[in-house]
């Protein structure tokens, strides 16, 4: 598969039957002044981890830039929670579990259609370990996903056959948090599908830009934000909390 094909298989994979009718819309979304988290507000840190950033195997550009931005958020919130890819070896979505597929190619898989992406992210290695500079210590949880091995899952909320949740919804409302601020890696997949899940399931949802990095895949950054805005998210930048 050529690189222009392989960027349009996973902008159209990625948002397909989200981003219809928004065309045009621009990025409505956008928080009025400042903003202030509150005890009802909770950050999410999204995998922030070494296979995300330079030297990992699926890295982000500049995905290290993110972290002493949400070192510095992160004092500002009562209530954190982190996230982690955490996939077992030969997971369904890497091409190495199929015999003759490649990295980026795509696949019909029973939940629906899969990227098959390199070997990344597997639990108990380096590559998974959280990034070392990461300073987050208010912490209370850590959310891991990714780890049943005939599905995947970008969203902290959800697996991505849209049915099988992570627990962080119930978690989040049993403490009676009302509003997630998502930052991390990728804008454009495990943000975008945590923010959009996080309004589905009624949370207030604001995504720190500048805490973000995206892959941008032949314009899936801007499907993300737009896709974001139809459906409620806010696009703040670090400077807009007090």
């Amino acid at each position: 598969m050529s690189n222009t094909n392989r960027r349009n298989v996973l902008v159209k994979l990625t948002y397909a039957g989200v981003v219809v009718g928004v065309a045009g819309m621009g990025h409505a979304a956008f928080a009025a002044g400042k903003v202030k988290p509150s005890a009802s507000s909770a950050l999410l840190v999204v995998d922030v981890q070494n296979c995300f950033v330079t030297g990992g195997t699926l890295p982000v550009k500049g995905g290290e830039e993110v972290v002493p931005v949400i070192n510095k958020l992160a004092a500002s919130f009562e209530n954190v929670v982190v996230t982690q890819d955490w996939h077992t070896q030969g997971h369904a979505s890497f091409a190495s579990a199929h015999p003759g597929e490649k990295p980026f190619g795509m696949k019909k898989m029973p939940y629906g259609n899969q990227v098959l992406w390199p070997d990344h992210c597997i639990q108990g290695t380096d590559d998974a370990a959280l990034h070392k500079d990461l300073k987050v210590p208010s912490a209370q949880l850590i959310v891991r996903k990714g780890y049943h091995p005939k599905v995947d899952s970008y969203s902290a909320f959800m697996e991505a056959d849209g049915k099988t949740p992570t627990g962080l919804g119930g978690y989040l409302k049993q403490r009676g948090i009302k509003t997630v601020y998502v930052t991390g890696l990728a804008t454009d997949f495990c943000v975008a599908w945590t923010a959009l899940d996080a309004r589905k399931m009624g949370f207030e949802a604001f995504v720190i830009e500048d805490a973000t990095r995206a892959i941008d895949l032949n314009g899936s950054l801007a499907a993300a934000w737009k896709s974001m805005s139809a459906k409620g998210v806010k696009r703040i930048q670090s400077a807009d909390l007090v």
